[in-house]
């Protein structure tokens, strides 16, 4: 037995959850969906339903904020062209934060292994529209406010996958080539992990420990990660990644459900 620590977690399964953070950081900015690694992990290490969306948006945070300023540093990213995108993401998260407060454990007991498999299948048979990249092409800013909204608050209910589907629903709505839709998904996603933290934050629903350990690891993971896409490849991981989720949605099924 090891020493106890956060939570009565013991060190090694404090090192297995941070390597998940290293390699969750690492996925999500490439193609989004780290979540669908932290959240199964911390819950299958035992946090309660509340601690583990907590504690992962703390440490998503980290890691969004080191691969959103990479891509826009990269000028990958224009925050001019997504006002109206940034203000709706932080309204829908902090409305999704508060919403998630409220929810009863045993529903989200029973909810996260229906979102991380849904999410996961998603990822399976989703195909990544063509689309010609175009830099300098007009952005309907109309389209933003329910495009941000919807996918900032279901980032404060749960979360996972969001990264990916701010990838495909902007390829779908915008005339932008896939590296650019992923520094839009990468900034959104730091800005309703952020508003999505201070509730959490607020409501003490955070392992501090746990999280800043896994924040550091994301942060690492999400540099390398962000550096990858950028030099433009990651389809090597998708095989993987896929297997990790559903071996990891079967574990929850079976603790929450069948156990």
């Amino acid at each position: 037995m090891g020493l106890p620590l956060d939570l009565g977690l013991e060190l090694s399964t404090l090192a297995v959850l941070v390597l998940v953070a290293f390699i969750a950081g690492f996925i999500d900015a490439i193609a989004g969906g780290g979540g669908l690694l932290t959240i199964p992990a911390l819950l299958t290490a035992g946090l309660p339903p509340h601690i583990a969306l907590g504690t992962n948006k703390l440490c998503a945070t980290f890691g969004s904020a080191t691969a959103g300023y990479t891509f826009y540093k990269r000028q990958l990213f224009n925050p001019k062209q997504w006002r109206n995108a940034l203000w709706a993401t932080a309204i829908g998260a902090l409305i999704g934060a508060v919403v998630a407060h409220w929810m009863p454990s045993q529903w989200l007991n029973m909810l996260l292994p229906v979102v991380v498999f849904a999410c996961g299948l998603y990822m399976l048979v989703a195909k990544t529209p063509d689309v010609a990249a175009d830099a300098d092409a007009p952005i309907k800013q109309r389209r933003q406010w329910p495009q941000g909204l919807s996918l900032g608050m279901y980032d404060g209910v749960v979360g996972p996958g969001t990264g990916a589907f701010w990838t495909v629903s902007t390829l779908l709505l915008y005339p932008l080539d896939l590296l650019r839709a992923s520094g839009v998904a990468r900034c959104m996603n730091f800005v309703s992990n952020a508003c999505a933290l201070s509730i959490f934050i607020i409501s003490g629903k955070i392992a501090w420990l746990l999280g800043i350990a896994m924040g550091l690891a994301l942060m690492l993971g999400s540099y390398l990660g962000a550096r990858s896409a950028i030099r433009g490849g990651a389809k090597f991981i998708r095989p993987l990644f896929i297997l990790m989720v559903l071996a990891l949605t079967a574990r929850l099924a079976w603790q929450h459900w069948l156990s």
